[in-house]
């Protein structure tokens, strides 16, 4: 059983599908996972010319099929880890499995304000590593204060004319390190307690539009492009409880995708607070493959429950 359909998810199913594992892959409503929001995607091995998002997905979705993954749509309502094979409910239907491989992803958090959901893939981004080189000479806005927020900005310095950091509050929680490095970059500027609003443009993004939370003074800030760097929440909320989790990640035993319980195993940006790469993503799936296959060549095979 194969539960999330990203990169790790689908990468995991064409492997354990050749292995001869019979996977069954349950793709969630929001199939396909962050790429699914993504136009074009610049840095997956093999485009030359770049692929979009929903494209590549759709590749490695029929490459798994060929092989003979099977698909069920829905989300997982419940699991069971206590004893094998193990127990996942989805709706009305209750499968059984001797080996469960996580990849459910993680999700960016976003501001939440008009035009975001709009404009994300069109100068709206999570991800500067991804979408950074788009923005060459270009002006652009980062949203946060937190380390991961002064990484981008610092990131896209390479990139954009300008780098403008937009933070809620009069100072950074960023790492003094940090906020070092960014204070020291002469094409980094800051505007403080600026709660943003709205993120303006018709088709592309032409800015943002924020309020001073001290004086209540609307502006508007032109940009090409807005990073929205405020964290991100992995998907396991429905694994709390059953398996060992660290700041909602879940935990694997080092150079491995096993969990604390044997037999499950978790990969992508479950796993990953760090990197959260389609490219990462996919390598941990095809690892998670390869642990799950070498553990059930130790253990008879259930009768399938699909």
């Amino acid at each position: 059983m194969i539960i999330g359909s990203g990169p790790a998810g689908l990468t995991a199913a064409v492997y354990s599908a050749r292995a001869s594992l019979a996977p069954l892959l349950i793709e969630g409503v929001e199939a396909g996972g962050q790429l699914m929001l993504t136009t074009e995607v610049e840095n997956y091995p093999g485009f030359i010319d770049g692929i979009i998002g929903p494209d590549l997905m759709d590749r490695m979705r029929k490459q798994a099929a060929r092989f003979g993954t099977e698909y069920m749509s829905g989300n997982v309502t419940e699991l069971d880890f206590s004893t094998r094979p193990f127990s996942i409910a989805t709706g009305e239907s209750t499968i059984l499995a001797d080996a469960i491989i996580l990849a459910t992803g993680a999700q960016a958090k976003m501001l939440g304000v008009p035009g975001e959901r709009r404009l994300l893939g069109h100068g709206v981004s999570t991800c500067a590593t991804c979408d950074g080189f788009f923005f060459r000479e270009r002006e652009i806005v980062v949203v946060g204060g937190g380390d991961s927020a002064m990484e981008e900005a610092l990131f896209l310095t390479k990139f954009g004319s300008k780098v403008t950091v937009v933070h809620r509050r009069d100072h950074l929680r960023a790492s003094k390190i940090m906020q070092e490095r960014a204070f020291a970059n002469p094409k980094l500027e800051f505007i403080w307690n600026a709660k943003v609003q709205e993120i303006v443009g018709d088709t592309t993004v032409k800015g943002l539009r924020f309020e001073d939370s001290r004086t209540g003074v609307t502006s508007e800030l032109a940009a090409e492009g807005v990073f929205v760097a405020i964290g991100h929440t992995p998907n396991t909320k429905l694994f709390e409880g059953k398996l060992e989790l660290t700041g909602g990640y879940i935990d694997v035993e080092p150079n491995t995708t096993r969990t604390s319980v044997a037999g499950v195993f978790a990969a992508g940006d479950v796993v990953d607070s760090h990197y959260r790469q389609a490219i990462t993503a996919a390598g941990m799936g095809c690892m998670a493959a390869i642990d799950a296959e070498r553990m059930l060549s130790d253990v008879p095979l259930i009768e399938t429950a699909w």
